[in-house]
């Protein structure tokens, strides 16, 4: 028997911003994954060397860098026209949102599965919303938001010239890659309850971790050998 679904309007909600949201989360891996070569490898950093590309190979770390941390930033907006992470698992508190997620799921027919998507649901919206109060207000995390949503406004969107002053507003890497890692764990976890999509963010990382990984290869400073601009240095005869 068919059950039309009473919160459509919020399902149709939640999957918007569901979607929003990989696309934004999909941004984050591509600098995050173009980065993490420049930052951590060895190899790449003796090619470069200490050259006049260098500079140039810095700045390019610096906007990766800022990039991603918009695209993480821009997950969590409060603006009712953005993507809101809170909002979502708001949404997802509500057991009437549960109900009509499981309905859809079934085709909007009372089934035997109804007990097993009801489980699986329920299980996967309860780790999204540990997971956004880690980094809500009181939130074992808390801070850490703060300090990307305050480096955001203050220096990445926005310049406040009042806060020159104040101490450095740069994140912590261990705090970055954790903040990265619980976002693409709630990506996860959105794409199977709200669409039934298995999505593993760490495809999508290999994929573009490989497209880095073969870019990088060819980059080197002007005074390592295979750099068009490279001129050995003269051999002074011995006297």
């Amino acid at each position: 028997m068919s059950v039309k679904n009473p919160n459509a309007s919020k399902i149709e909600e939640l999957r918007r911003q569901v979607q929003a949201a990989q696309q934004e989360f999909v941004m984050a891996t591509v600098f995050h994954e173009t980065w993490k070569p420049l930052a951590f490898d060895g190899e790449l950093h003796k090619r470069m060397g200490v050259s006049f590309a260098t500079n140039t190979f810095r700045v390019i770390g610096a906007a990766l860098r800022r990039e991603m941390l918009l695209a993480l930033a821009r997950l969590w907006d409060t603006d009712s026209r953005a993507v809101r992470m809170k909002h979502i698992a708001d949404l997802l508190r509500d057991q009437a949102v549960i109900k009509a997620l499981v309905l859809e799921r079934a085709n909007g027919k009372e089934t035997l599965l109804e007990p097993h998507l009801k489980y699986e649901i329920n299980s996967g919206a309860s780790e999204v919303i540990e997971l956004v109060d880690q980094y809500s207000n009181g939130g074992l995390r808390q801070n850490i938001l703060e300090k990307v949503l305050k480096l955001r406004h203050e220096r990445l969107a926005h310049r406040n010239v009042k806060a020159e002053a104040e101490a450095s507003l740069d994140a912590d890497d261990g705090d970055v890659e954790t903040f990265f890692q619980h976002n693409a764990k709630l990506i996860q976890l959105l794409l199977h309850i709200v669409s039934g999509i298995g999505y593993d963010p760490n495809d999508t990382a290999e994929v573009y971790g490989l497209h880095a990984k073969l870019f990088w290869a060819g980059v080197r400073g002007e005074r390592t050998e295979g750099h068009p601009n490279f001129r050995p240095v003269p051999v002074m005869p011995a006297k």
